[in-house]
């Protein structure tokens, strides 16, 4: 028999025009994680966001071991044993690790902070986590995956009843998760009561027990995990059925439209590929393999010291992404946050920001009422769901936000694109209508470099799958000929022609 510690029902969270929960509930139990899942604008995170009293809900009720309670800040939450580990990021770089850890909570010892225990606690979390750092360090040392790491450490440090993971993996290495998951297992013996939140449906069968499943605000269903299969999942999220998650489109391809021959530079080691019009070329490899690196190289963010790029027949030199955009080749960076959007911008002004030389008059001005259909159109095409081109991108769910970045691309009229992990961080129903968009781009004669770390991404989709290996090439296939054990053999550095 499940005991139940916390419980949503019926909760409505309504924002100016959209209603963003509308009845939802959730289930948390004594001992055992629950995955909470749906689609980006499912309303997840505002669900977070009321248990843990950073939103007031406007009906329903919130019960803690049986008892109704009302937070009205996430200070409250936590005295009461609920911490929450955000995506986003919310450490100091220039402070130390336990200063960020017990930041707010700082250990005190006859009245002063207690700095010697703070750094042993600390130490004790980070040894758990097996986190190869002292406490000592400073946080802006770290990578990003050391980092949410970190922001795991201070949910640890609150000694929390109830601790609510809201993708945690997403920045994190294979055997930081697995550091990850072995602690889950640890809290869950000591009777800990978590909510995860995760893209990864993986993640879901390894480390969860329960699922409860979202879609439009609403809650669709709660089930175990062993009763269930990803399918069942996948459907209830979307709201249909998954036939063909990755549909292929045949088009004939046209003129070779790059030619790298030979490229040479800092990240990349005498690399030769061709792309066609309407073609996509998957570029497969394992992380620190080379393939952002490329892709950088021939867009003009990294220089190349030797080789040769040739765009339509014509060779080139390419020396800054200015320079790449001239050539009519557009990039879409996996990091959009970092790289790809503005978050504080608006719609209209992240998708046009590149273009805006396009929707210039002959007196040098902007033509804001051109470059507002063109924005507006793209919008449409893309089904992009927002309230209007005037809304700040960083209110956006991640899969409308990546089709903002896609069109931002586009604007500057390019022959060739390159789509760097296109789908990281976007649920399965956005992934399927990003899939449909590379497609239709692909019979409009687009010629397409997409970069994935998701296999059957690359063999659903691709024409040709290239493999890299420490900046080179190590393989090349026709997807007909492509399967997961080839590329791996490619990717962990045995070529294609040695068959060993």
């Amino acid at each position: 028999m499940k005991e139940k510690v916390l419980g949503l029902t019926g909760i409505v969270k309504e924002f100016p025009g959209v209603r963003a929960l509308d009845g939802a509930q959730l289930n948390l139990y004594k001992g055992r994680v629950m995955a909470l899942l749906g689609e980006n604008g499912a309303g997840k995170s505002t669900m977070m966001k009321v248990m843990t009293g950073i939103y007031k809900r406007d009906e329903g009720e919130m019960t803690l071991y049986g008892e109704r309670v009302e937070f009205t800040g996430p200070k409250e939450s936590q005295e009461a044993g609920i911490a929450i580990i955000h995506q986003e990021l919310n450490l100091i770089p220039h402070m130390t690790i336990a200063e960020n850890i017990f930041l707010g909570r700082e250990r005190t010892r006859f009245g002063r902070i207690d700095w010697k225990g703070m750094y042993a606690e600390a130490d004790e979390i980070l040894a758990k986590l097996r986190v190869g750092h002292s406490a000592r360090e400073l946080v802006g040392n770290l990578s990003v995956g050391e980092q949410q790491m970190i922001e795991i450490a201070k949910a640890l440090s609150q000694n929390a009843k109830i601790i609510v993971m809201d993708e945690p993996t997403d920045a994190l290495t294979d055997e930081e998760a697995e550091s990850l998951f072995r602690v889950i297992r640890e809290l869950k013996a000591e009777e800990k009561s978590i909510a995860y939140i995760s893209h990864r449906l993986k993640e879901i069968f390894e480390v969860c027990d329960d699922v409860t499943i979202m879609r439009d605000g609403k809650f669709i269903c709660e089930n175990e995990v062993k009763n269930i299969d990803e399918d069942h999942i996948i459907e209830n999220m979307v709201g249909r059925k998954l036939e063909d998650q990755f549909p292929r489109v045949v088009v004939e391809p046209g003129e070779v439209s790059l030619e790298v021959k030979d490229l040479i530079g800092e990240h990349v080691d005498g690399v030769s590929f061709t792309l066609h019009e309407g073609e996509i070329l998957g570029v497969a490899g394992l992380m620190g393999a080379g393939r952002t690196e490329l892709a950088k190289t021939i867009y003009g963010a990294y220089r190349a010291t030797s080789g040769s790029i040739r765009v339509g027949g014509k060779e080139v030199r390419i020396k800054s992404p200015e320079e790449g955009l001239a050539n009519k080749i557009a990039y879409v960076s996996e990091d959009r946050k970092g790289d790809g959007l503005v978050l504080g911008l608006s719609v209209k002004e992240n998708m046009s920001i590149s273009s805006l030389g396009l929707f210039e008059n002959s007196l040098k001005k902007l033509n804001g009422s051109q470059e507002e259909a063109q924005v507006q159109d793209y919008i449409g095409k893309f089904n992009i769901k927002t309230p209007g081109m005037a809304q700040i991108i960083k209110n956006l769910s991640g899969g409308n936000q990546q089709k903002v970045a896609i069109a931002k691309a586009l604007m500057t009229d390019p022959k060739i694109l390159i789509l760097d992990e296109p789908t990281r961080g976007v649920d399965v129903g956005a992934k399927k209508e990003i899939y449909d968009l590379i497609n239709e781009l692909k019979r409009e004669g687009l010629s397409i470099i997409m970069i994935s770390s998701e296999m059957p991404e690359v063999l659903g989709l691709s024409d040709r799958i290239m493999v890299m290996h420490e900046n080179k090439v190590t393989g090349e296939f026709p997807a007909s000929e492509a399967d997961q054990e080839k590329i791996m053999r490619c990717a962990v550095g045995i070529k294609e022609e040695t068959n060993e």
